[in-house]
């Protein structure tokens, strides 16, 4: 997936990283040439809102690093480096995470029912564990004919599944019901967002997003004509949610004359790392009540807590339901899981699920009526959400290695993030906070003025020619702080820590020489 390049970006990043784009600006001219001027549908003719909308994470460099991917196995000695290092996404299988086991062993048998025939019984049951196979059997039972489309809110039997963990993590009851499963968080974060904007409100619709952010809330709100309502998170308090801020946040924007009707948290966040505190979660959920708005609480890295001792995971269900009536009767809740990160990784399985919490019931069948529309999630997605809330326990025969399994990922996923947090910790002028949960870090970086001068003539931000210089040189692909969002006169960019442990002293390495080069490069 490559964000669309203008011409005028190739040209400018020939002029200052080299021409070694020369051939996709060619390609760009000829397909030019070819275009018919009277084409129906152009980038001028289409949804402003769309074309104006922007998504950081597969942005100018990510789009970069693929020419270069794509050079390196026609030319492999174009560049200084042998492969390209995609840190810019949250994508664990592209990095070789094992999959867990036990998941993809029923997600097999599902999809080859001839496996669970009884004539093929005794050659499978050396194959695969019991429960596997027993698992197997039971969610086909459920899914009827796998092929086929599910009930669009999900398959029964998964939504109760779900609601168990739920209640499992919670200590309170939790309706199936109220569950719709979906492909992936993002799009029960979209179906959300196109529920609670008014298109013929005579305001604008807002929504408050944490800044730093995860942009698929920026990008949905900008698509819609709905308008993003940025709080910033306090940096220097590990990027904590302040109070204060959120109310400066929401004056100001009905000064403006914007309609603020939800407020969205990232817990543990991204690209920050930050697990919020029980407290701090139960004074967001009284400013949502005082302030009329929904509370949107984005959970999908919930199994990706480093600290669980003096940070754990509170999830905004189990702190609303703990609160008194007034809040656990009315406020109005989403919160959204999925099987993309955790310990799972299965991003391109498309699972995920939101849970409804207080919402009004012409909602909920108007929720159930869009999901309709859109025929419902994928079936391999459920089943994998399935798994993902409902895994071997002891006893199971597959428990002892499916804790082996994530426990390995776990404790590596906070050794990769220990090691490089204490790299940017090494850099002149980087400071980075050390995660605390998520699979990503957000160093704050201060660059030279003679390289923010440069990064101005490039018609760049100061982070983006940073990044694209560390590209360039090392292969590693970042992301630049502005698209996620950052306090006015910081710099910072986004590096996921999810690369293979054993590339980690060489990746640290270069980072650290090319930083060095560059700092002496650009000194004042």
């Amino acid at each position: 997936m490559i964000k669309y390049i203008s011409r005028s970006k190739i040209i400018q990043c020939n002029r200052f990283f080299g021409t070694r784009w020369s051939s996709t600006a060619a390609l760009v001219g000829k397909a030019e040439e070819l275009v018919e001027p009277s084409k129906t549908l152009t980038r001028e003719t289409m949804n402003p809102f769309i074309r104006n909308a922007e998504y950081a994470v597969l942005g100018d460099l990510p789009a970069r690093a693929e020419v270069i991917n794509k050079t390196l196995k026609t030319d492999p000695g174009r560049f200084k480096f042998d492969n390209v290092i995609f840190c810019n996404i949250g994508n664990p299988h592209i990095f070789n995470q094992k999959p867990i086991t036990f998941f993809r062993q029923v997600a097999s048998l599902c999809e080859n029912q001839d496996l669970l025939k009884k004539e093929n019984r005794e050659i499978v049951s050396k194959l695969y564990p019991e429960d596997a196979i027993a698992r197997a059997e039971t969610l086909l039972e459920h899914i009827g004919y796998l092929g086929a489309y599910s009930d669009a809110q999900g398959i029964d039997h998964i939504r109760k599944n779900i609601a168990k963990f739920i209640e499992r993590r919670d200590g309170y009851k939790a309706d199936p019901e109220s569950i719709f499963l979906t492909q992936g968080a993002g799009e029960g974060i979209q179906r959300v967002l196109s529920m609670l904007n008014q298109p013929n409100h005579p305001q604008t619709t807002g929504v408050m997003i944490p800044i730093p952010q995860y942009p698929i809330y920026t990008a949905a709100l900008q698509m819609m004509g709905a308008e993003p309502v940025p709080y910033y998170l306090d940096e220097k308090k590990s990027f904590a949610l302040d109070l204060s801020r959120l109310q400066k946040s929401i004056n100001e924007a009905r000064q403006r004359n914007i309609h603020v009707r939800a407020l969205a948290v990232i817990n543990p966040g991204n690209p920050t790392g930050q697990c919020l505190p029980k407290e701090n979660i139960r004074d967001i959920i009284q400013f949502c009540h005082e302030e009329k708005m929904v509370a949107l609480a984005d959970e999908v890295y919930q199994d990706n807590i480093f600290q669980p001792k003096d940070h754990p995971f509170h999830s905004f269900k189990k702190v609303l339901m703990s609160m008194d009536p007034k809040y656990s009767q009315h406020q109005e809740l989403f919160s959204f899981h999925s099987v993309s990160k955790g310990m799972v990784g299965e991003c391109g399985r498309r699972g995920g699920y939101v849970e409804c919490v207080n919402i009004d019931p012409g909602v909920m069948e108007e929720l159930y009526k869009v999901f309709c529309i859109f025929s419902g999630s994928n079936t391999q997605g459920q089943i994998m959400v399935d798994l993902m809330t409902n895994p071997p326990v002891k006893g199971d025969p597959s428990y002892p290695q499916y804790k082996a399994e994530v426990d390995a990922i776990h404790t590596s996923y906070h050794r990769r993030a220990q090691n490089l947090a204490d790299c940017f910790n090494r850099l002149e002028g980087v400071t980075c906070e050390h995660a605390k949960g998520a699979m990503y870090l957000f160093p704050q970086i201060r660059l030279p003025k003679k390289a923010v001068e440069e990064a101005k003539r490039a018609h760049m931000s100061p982070d983006s020619f940073y990044g694209m210089a560390l590209l360039n040189a090392t292969g590693i692909c970042v992301v630049p702080g502005s698209g996620f969002g950052q306090e006015p006169g910081t710099l910072h960019i986004r590096c996921s820590f999810l690369p293979e442990e054993s590339l980690f002293d060489k990746l640290c390495k270069n980072i650290e020489q090319f930083h060095k080069e560059f700092m002496m490069k650009y000194k004042d």
